[in-house]
């Protein structure tokens, strides 16, 4: 994987996160490390975790500057976190409202504008990573390639762990 990280600050972040995510011994705890370290790594308005319930998708955990999903869960067929996760596949979206993966009723009471989201863990991923912006922005290589990188550290740490 190619880390285009734009800063040391960045770089730091993630080998620190992913220390922590080493460590980790329950699902519990994974969940802890990202809703503490993401934000921050991301430089973004909010991020979730998303764990995969059969055909649901989980938000599990959120840290955002307002109430988003935490707790609820959609169809996999109706959320962004839910193809992110069917496809295997990150998704960068400058514009959530012209995007037609997108439930924009769903999003339309939200600050969020733009959002990347990606698969965590290979294959038949158990979890997706999102961050979310209140600003329409185009994303840098390193913007897209630390969400990247935060789901494969989590699909990683998540991998045989108990609930």
């Amino acid at each position: 994987m190619d880390y285009p990280f734009d800063d040391e600050p960045r770089l730091g972040l993630i080998t620190a996160t992913a220390e922590k995510l080493n460590e980790a011994q329950s699902r519990a705890a994974v969940i802890e490390v990202v809703r503490d370290a993401a934000r921050d790594i991301f430089r973004s308005d909010g991020v979730t975790l998303v764990l995969r319930e059969g055909d649901y998708c989980y938000y599990a955990e959120e840290d955002a500057i307002g109430p988003l999903w935490k707790g609820q869960r959609f169809k996999m067929a109706r959320c962004i976190s839910g193809w992110a996760m069917a496809h295997v596949q990150t998704v960068a979206i400058e514009d959530v409202f012209t995007d037609p993966r997108i439930p924009h009723d769903v999003y339309r009471h939200t600050f969020v504008k733009s959002l990347i989201m990606t698969p965590a863990g290979d294959n038949s991923p158990a979890a997706a990573i999102g961050a979310y912006w209140a600003e329409r922005r185009q994303f840098s290589d390193a913007d897209i390639a630390a969400v990247k990188t935060m789901g494969f550290l989590v699909g990683g740490a998540l991998k045989g762990l108990i609930p």
